[in-house]
């Protein structure tokens, strides 16, 4: 089996090198990111996607864009980087991965000056090693999951997801779809349904472009389908991802998991949550209070650049949607299965949900128009 690989360093090793998902699935086209604004753009329209790939890439990216200047004065390096992480950090807001990632980078930089003397190459180099280590872990990460949810699959078991939580979300083989890769690899029969997750399609070009390229069987069908589909009895569980998780397991994740859960919950499926415990923000309580990111209407009015609406028409454009943690059968991370009522302390250390200011971020109201500043 051969899987993905959406996110690694460039051969030379000077640039954060991503496999542009908006190219596919008609082209497999590689980019390499050496600036921040490079790297802000590619987060932003989804160049690089998925909670933990977005996080990975925020701190890779970051260290591509800081390490030739390492020669500059120790003063304006830091500043510079202050200010880069600032804006890397706020590329989109609702995955909690992607400030996880950029304040760890930046804490081991801290942690490399503990004279306040060190060089800008200095800092630069821990910088650097610490977005490496980000990557490594991710794979494990990975892995790690893949290998706890696999007890949760019967031979012949047939899967349902909803966006894309595969290697091309991550640095690894994903997080939804890892106990599928590691049935796959072991000769366990199963068998995925992709919704094809409106509007942007991130199942239907994604998560099936990549079951395909593995050799999953894999049936793409419509997000209006996939009630009708669990009531048929077809689906023995669905599996879906995360961008961020509160402290009593309500979980964020692609618009219209929700009503996914809903449907599960009706008709009798387990509906599992799998994620790395970097998306488990114990600082944000519940549901309630995940920052939800409102895109660009047009991305309804004309998918894939196509009218599908008139225009000018209003639109509400969530990227997300929370499903109670009540919905949920169980959550997967990289240190096990947890049942409700969730207990995320044997985690780690809590996530911080805070912006770069050091205000908490707020869930925004419903607007028709709203872009949003991470449109």
């Amino acid at each position: 089996m051969s899987t993905v690989q959406s996110i690694g360093w460039s051969p030379a090793c000077d640039a954060l090198r991503i496999l542009d998902q908006r190219e596919l699935p008609h082209a497999c086209v590689e980019r390499d990111l050496r600036t921040v604004d490079e790297v802000c753009d590619a987060i932003r329209t989804l160049a690089v996607r998925g909670a933990p790939a977005i996080g990975a890439a925020g701190a890779m990216g970051l260290a591509a864009a800081m390490t030739p200047r390492a020669d500059e004065a120790r003063d304006a390096w830091t500043a510079r980087l202050r200010d880069s992480a600032a804006r890397i950090r706020a590329a989109r807001p609702t995955a909690v991965n992607l400030p996880w990632a950029v304040d760890r980078v930046l804490a081991a930089v801290a942690a490399a000056d503990t004279d306040g003397a060190a060089s800008a190459a200095t800092l630069a180099a821990a910088l650097r090693d610490a977005a490496d280590a980000i990557l490594v872990e991710d794979r494990a990460m990975c892995r790690a999951i893949g290998e706890h949810g696999v007890a949760l699959l019967r031979d012949g078991a047939r899967v349902l997801t909803h966006c894309n939580a595969g290697a091309l979300a991550t640095c690894g083989i994903g997080t939804a779809l890892a106990p599928v890769y590691v049935a796959h690899e072991r000769g366990q029969r199963v068998a995925v349904w992709a919704d094809e997750t409106r509007p942007l399609l991130q199942g239907s070009r994604l998560t099936a472009w990549e079951l395909a390229q593995a050799g999953v069987p894999v049936t793409v069908i419509a997000d209006g389908m996939a009630a009708a589909l669990l009531r048929t009895g077809t689906i023995d569980a669905v599996l879906v991802g995360a961008d961020r998780i509160a402290a009593n397991g309500d979980a964020a994740n692609k618009i219209g998991t929700y009503a996914l859960a809903l449907a599960a919950r009706a008709h009798g499926v387990p509906f599992y949550v799998l994620a790395p415990s970097s998306t488990v923000d114990v600082a944000t309580p519940d549901g309630a209070r995940i920052p939800i990111e409102e895109r660009d209407p047009d991305e309804v009015r004309a998918p894939m650049g196509r009218a599908a609406a008139p225009a000018g028409v209003a639109v509400w454009n969530p990227a997300f949607d929370v499903t109670p943690a009540h919905l949920i059968t169980g959550i997967v991370t990289e240190s096990g299965v947890v049942h409700p009522p969730y207990d995320f302390s044997t985690l780690g250390a809590p996530r911080s949900a805070l912006t770069p200011s050091g205000e908490r971020a707020e869930r925004r109201a419903p607007s028709a128009e709203r872009h949003g500043a991470q449109s």
